[in-house]
C-alpha cells in the first residue's frame, strides 16, 4: 500500500512550480488531492493531469469566506481533511528603502494571513475527528535572509513562529504542524535570482533543488511516518545555510 492512500490532502497554489509538484507526487503516493489555486481554470488544468484522484477547487488564499467555502465542499464530498499544504505564496526582491507599504501588505496578506486563514479553516474541520497534519512551505529566509527580501524574509519568519505555537495548541486535538524550508529551488518565482555558471561553488550539493525534492519531504510529514512529529523543520536546500564553498 502507498504511504498516503485514504489520505485527503488540499494543496494551495498547487496551479504552478512547487506547489503543482506536490500536488503530483502526493497523489503518486496514492492521495486524494484537492488541487487550489486562484483560478478554478488553472486549478482543473492540474487535475487533468494528476487524473481521477484529483479535484480542482477555487481558492483566494486570502479571503476568509474562499476557505469557508473551501472547506464546505471537502467535508460534502470526503466527510475529512487529513492534511493541508500550505503552499501559495509570493515573492519580492527588493531594496527594503524603496518597498512601498502596499508591496509589503500585499505580502503579508498572501504570505501570511492566508496561512492563518487556512490552519484556522483546516483545524476547525481536524479537531471533531483528533487527528490531521498541516504543512507549512515557508523558506530558508524566514531564518537566512537573502540581499533585497527583508519584508519577504519578515512574512516567512512569521509564518514559522505561528507554525511551532500552533503545533503546542493544536496538539492535543492531534493535529500535527510542520514547516517545509526550501532554499534555491528551480521554479519560474526563482529566475534571476542566482547565476548557474557560479551555483556549484555556491551550494555544499553543486546543483538548486528541484520541485521534487520539496514534495518528496511534504509527503514525509503528511504520511503517518511522521505520526511523533510537530513543530519540525525540514531545511531542503543543498546545505547552503550551513555554510557555502566560496
Amino acid at each position: 500500500m502507498k504511504k498516503l492512500s485514504g489520505k485527503v490532502i488540499l494543496v494551495t497554489g498547487a496551479n504552478r512550480g512547487q506547489g503543482k509538484m506536490i500536488a503530483k507526487h502526493l497523489a503518486s503516493e496514492g492521495a486524494t488531492i484537492i488541487v487550489a489555486a486562484r483560478h478554478f481554470s488553472d486549478a482543473q488544468t492540474v487535475v487533468e493531469e494528476i487524473g481521477e484522484q484529483a479535484t480542482a477547487c477555487q481558492l483566494d488564499v486570502t479571503q476568509a469566506d474562499e476557505w469557508d467555502a473551501a472547506m464546505t465542499i471537502i467535508m460534502q464530498n470526503f466527510n475529512k481533511l487529513d492534511v493541508l499544504v500550505n503552499n501559495a505564496g509570493v515573492f519580492l526582491k527588493k531594496p527594503f528603502i524603496e518597498t512601498t507599504a502596499e508591496e509589503y501588505l500585499n505580502l503579508i496578506q498572501v504570505n501570511q494571513l492566508s496561512v492563518f486563514l487556512g490552519m484556522q479553516a483546516a483545524a476547525k474541520q481536524m479537531i471533531p475527528l483528533k487527528q490531521g497534519s498541516i504543512i507549512n512551505n515557508v523558506s530558508i529566509s524566514s531564518f537566512s535572509p537573502i540581499t533585497h527580501s527583508s519584508v519577504y524574509a519578515s512574512t516567512k519568519a512569521a509564518v514559522a513562529t505561528l507554525s511551532k505555537a500552533t503545533a503546542v495548541e493544536l496538539g492535543r486535538d492531534g493535529i500535527r504542524v510542520n514547516m517545509v524550508h526550501p532554499g534555491l529551488i528551480e521554479t519560474e518565482m526563482a529566475q534571476g535570482l542566482y547565476d548557474q555558471d557560479n551555483l556549484a561553488e555556491r551550494i555544499p550539493l553543486a546543483r538548486p533543488g528541484y520541485p521534487s525534492d520539496v514534495a518528496k519531504a511534504i509527503a514525509f510529514l503528511a504520511s503517518d511516518d511522521s505520526s511523533y512529529c510537530t513543530g519540525t523543520e525540514i531545511v531542503v536546500d543543498g546545505g547552503v545555510t550551513i555554510g557555502n564553498r566560496l
